[in-house]
């Protein structure tokens, strides 16, 4: 399962998220793609992230997106997806 994160270095929202996916990557089959809104805003705007940050596109096999969670959430809402989505 693939995971894009748009975060940015001045969110701190962001920080807290990098550290909760960090261990979520030691447990779980997933791929994080992690996109810097500022450094790499060309291409954060493809995904149309809106204001709050971080966003968390879930995309299923074929590349589509399936679930999406915006701002600081809690590390079993993400594990609940991750498990739902069969990742």
């Amino acid at each position: 399962m693939k995971i894009i994160k748009i975060n940015a270095i001045w969110c701190s929202a962001c920080l807290v998220m990098n550290k909760v996916f960090k261990e979520i990557e030691k447990e779980k089959n997933i791929e994080v793609i992690n996109i810097d809104y500022d450094m790499e805003h060309d291409e954060a705007i493809k995904y149309n992230p809106g204001n709050v940050l971080p966003v968390m596109i879930f995309l299923s096999e074929n590349g589509k997106e399936v679930e999406r969670l915006v701002g600081e959430v809690k590390r079993d809402k993400i594990i609940d997806i991750i498990d739902k989505l069969g990742g």
